[in-house]
């Protein structure tokens, strides 16, 4: 065998080891996901039923009842952070991919990258402390803007990658018909990266939608119905975390219902935002 040959075959023996590993280890990370899936499908999808779904929790140590206070609350909570984290995350983004030059949106983008890093619990006690404290009670209100805190940092460098994969071209070419800037933005660069937004946003709801800790110091927890945004309101992490430490072995079988219901709603999120952003590739490459 002449070297060349050897270095050929050396070249291949390494490929197939690598790409064997490569192999394993995506077997490996898609199997844990589906082990999770499976492991609270068997036990808390066959506690999913319409009662799960519609009815209240029972008194402590009656069995049966179900969750729909927290499923709603969750609803509302999620709206909420949306609308409060959202908009300011995407008016920061759009700032730092059009305007964002020189030292302050530097500073800006280091700020917003500590606060991605912040635990949710200190955001909790902070805005137990700025919120609650000052209210003297807990509320919808209140975990909502927790949640929407946390949804900022990534609302603002989700927007700006975005809007910065946007080609120059149709900047220039906008700007070149007389447009203003601000014109060529609203009417040319943020539609084209419309799709990408849009993922943006599912996935930072899939994001906040598991956090308990901020909700336990916001909104708290609540039994019943929770009208208006200035009551305590329930939440599928909390009730979660309230039923899995219970003593009832029914509250154990709801919290792995609820469990795999708050799994299978992030799940569906994730395919949904990426087919979004599939669906923007495809049409940006006709």
């Amino acid at each position: 065998m002449t070297r060349l040959e050897y270095l050929i075959h050396k070249r291949k023996i390494t490929n197939a080891v690598m790409l064997g590993l490569t192999g394993v280890c995506t077997i490996l990370t898609a199997g844990i996901l589906f082990f999770i899936l499976g492991y609270l499908f068997w036990h808390g999808g066959r506690s999913l039923n319409w009662a799960f779904l519609t009815e209240l929790p029972k008194p402590v140590g009656e069995p049966g009842g179900g969750m729909a206070n927290a499923i709603v609350g969750s609803l509302k909570i999620l709206g909420l952070a949306t609308l409060v984290g959202f908009p300011i995350g995407f008016l920061a983004g759009v700032y730092l991919s059009e305007y964002g030059r020189g030292p302050f949106p530097s500073f800006v983008r280091y700020v917003t990258d500590l606060l991605n890093g912040v635990p949710s619990i200190v955001m909790g006690v902070f805005a137990y402390t700025l919120i609650v404290l000052p209210m003297k009670h807990f509320s919808t209100f209140a975990g909502g803007l927790a949640l929407g805190v946390m949804m900022i940092p990534i609302a603002v460098r989700s927007t700006e990658e975005f809007l910065r994969g946007v080609p120059n071209e149709l900047r220039e070419g906008a700007m070149a018909l007389g447009a203003p800037k601000w014109r060529a933005i609203t009417s040319v660069v943020i539609p084209a990266a419309a799709h990408g937004i849009l993922t943006a946003i599912m996935l930072d709801l899939a994001r906040v939608a598991g956090e308990t800790a901020p909700l336990l110091f916001t909104s708290f927890n609540n039994r019943f119905w929770s009208h208006g945004w200035n009551q305590p309101t329930s939440s599928l992490p909390v009730m979660i975390f309230t039923y899995a430490v219970s003593p009832y072995e029914d509250w154990h079988r709801q919290a792995w219902a609820a469990g795999f219901l708050l799994l299978s709603s992030i799940f569906i999120i994730n395919i949904l935002a990426r087919f979004v952003v599939g669906r923007g590739f495809s049409h940006s490459a006709k």
